[in-house]
């Protein structure tokens, strides 16, 4: 099962916290908002090639129906710095009247949680109103994945691998961290406006080593698979009510990391390194992508979203339309969206510390 999970003491403070807290804002006032003739402008900060962009394409429609009004529901790219430009604009934004939402990812927790400098947005700020868990696929192409014994990896440490990255400080470190924990030997191409030009990347052959969030996978990467042109290596798994690694629901056929690791020498799935890797992990991918409205905004606004959102849960076909474009994973609203956002934007101080002074010696980038 793939669930939220800090610790459960923590977790259960988190979702009674939030109850109390998202109970008052839905009761007051109550009437929600109408966005007849309205256009909803939701903020994407990547290109519209990358697993972001699915998933807000996948909902947009969705919500249209469901808010009242049935209000056009236009997703906007606004790609840059990582993700970072597309929150600061969203950040200096003051609620009107419920028709902007911004759609956030790991890549744009990541810099926040890391003290990125060019971050100058708090999640504290924002209202969240949907939460989606999500997984990632890691592939190579069938001549490299050949090298491969089983699930030891092993087998790739004499190659030299050239991956499409986002930014030092976005969700790509948790696969750059990964592989170079299984002793591959990756080379970055640093600034890709999103993971789908990591795959254009791939297909072009100017990449030899990918990773696409579930919705992409799906969506780009699945044809090449069934066209023998990329071969799945490892998933990052999902994470268990206990706090455990284990098999992605959407991928059960594909071994995790942890898995992966475990068969290959050198690699530890104990001790500082893996605790850094595991933290990022639970932080970049059980909450991995947001929606929020903006600073001020009114608890009738946030019942009308949340609502909304809650509608587009309960339909009947949802199970079966959500599987094929996001993956079998939770969608969260109200108490579970507040504490899923609380888990997304927060680690431990050893963590931190660890993949701060990773990115110095790996990068020369400097958070200090």
């Amino acid at each position: 099962m793939f669930t939220l999970k800090t610790t459960r003491r923590m977790a259960m403070g988190l979702v009674a916290a939030a109850t109390a807290t998202f109970g008052l804002q839905a009761n007051a006032g109550g009437h929600g908002i109408d966005l007849t003739g309205k256009t909803v402008e939701w903020i994407i900060p990547f290109s519209e090639t990358g697993g972001s962009a699915k998933w807000a394409n996948f909902y947009a429609p969705l919500l249209s129906e469901a808010l009242p009004g049935q209000p056009t529901v236009v997703v906007k790219f606004m790609p840059g710095a990582g993700s970072t430009k597309g929150a600061n604009y969203f950040h200096e934004q003051e609620y009107d009247d419920g028709t902007l939402i911004f759609g956030s990812s790991g890549s744009t927790q990541f810099p926040f949680l890391l003290g990125d400098p060019r971050v100058k947005f708090d999640y504290a700020d924002w209202n969240v109103v949907l939460a989606s868990g999500t997984g990632g696929v890691a592939y190579l192409p069938p001549e490299l994945a050949a090298k491969m014994d089983g699930m030891d990896a092993s087998g790739l440490s004499d190659t030299d691998f050239i991956y499409g990255n986002q930014g030092a400080t976005r969700l790509d470190l948790v696969p750059t961290l990964a592989w170079e924990m299984l002793g591959l030997n990756v080379e970055s191409v640093m600034g890709i406006k999103g993971r789908g030009d990591g795959r254009l990347m791939f297909e072009r052959g100017e990449a030899n080593i990918d990773y696409q969030t579930s919705s992409s996978y799906l969506s780009g990467v699945r044809p090449l698979v069934e066209a023998g042109t990329a071969v799945p290596m490892m998933t990052w798994g999902a994470l268990s009510d206990e706090g455990d690694i284990v098999r992605d629901p959407t991928f059960p056929d594909i071994p995790t990391f942890k898995e992966v690791c475990d068969a290959t020498d050198g690699c530890e799935t104990s001790g500082e390194k893996w605790d850094a890797w595991k933290a990022f992990f639970i932080a970049g991918f059980p909450a991995q992508k947001m929606v929020f409205l903006p600073k001020g905004a009114t608890a009738d606004a946030m019942a009308t979203y949340t609502a909304a959102f809650e509608a587009v849960k309960a339909r009947a076909d949802f199970a079966e339309i959500s599987s094929k474009r996001l993956g079998k994973y939770p969608q969260m609203t109200g108490a579970a969206a507040e504490a899923a956002k609380a888990s997304g934007t927060t680690v431990s101080s050893d963590a931190k510390a660890f993949i701060v002074n990773w990115l110095q010696e790996k990068y020369g980038v400097s958070l200090n």
